[in-house]
């Protein structure tokens, strides 16, 4: 037994369950890509945060180094404390960039099942994978002393 609309055109029921279906996989497309566009931002925030603790680590860490070669705090003593902090802060940005972009590539991943198309290149996975390469060079410079940065 067939369904029969109103006006007697069976037809029009499954113009209207392919409308709504069209409908629903747009919508569902659209979900996706904006998943996608929101990961993308978070990643973004990750890497902004993690940029500012690497910089100002390796910044208080060269500063307090600068104090001891110019024998500018006129004692003999060496602080150990600033080193610390400055090689913990270029060491946790580092890492906390390596944990994000990963969760980043990895939510792609899931992504990409559901969408249609392929997704465009990651451009802040690429930036954060510099800036991880930023701050392994940075932790070499201040546990080795590899020469100027």
């Amino acid at each position: 037994m067939s369904a029969i609309t109103p006006q007697g055109d069976p037809s029009a029921v499954e113009k209207e369950l392919d409308t709504s279906t069209r409908l629903a996989l747009e919508r569902t497309q659209l979900a996706v890509t904006r998943s996608d566009l929101a990961s993308e931002r978070t990643l973004m925030a990750w890497i902004r945060t993690s940029l500012s603790m690497i910089s100002f680590g390796f910044t208080i860490y060269k500063f307090f180094q600068y104090l001891l070669e110019s024998k500018a705090m006129g004692h003999n003593w060496e602080p150990r404390g600033p080193h610390a902090v400055g090689s913990m802060l270029v060491a946790l940005g580092t890492v906390l960039l390596i944990i994000a972009a990963l969760q980043h590539w990895l939510f792609r991943r899931r992504l990409r099942r559901l969408q249609k198309e392929r997704p465009p290149f990651s451009l802040a996975l690429l930036a954060a994978s510099l800036i991880v390469l930023l701050g392994l060079m940075a932790l070499l410079n201040l546990f080795f002393h590899l020469g100027p940065l």
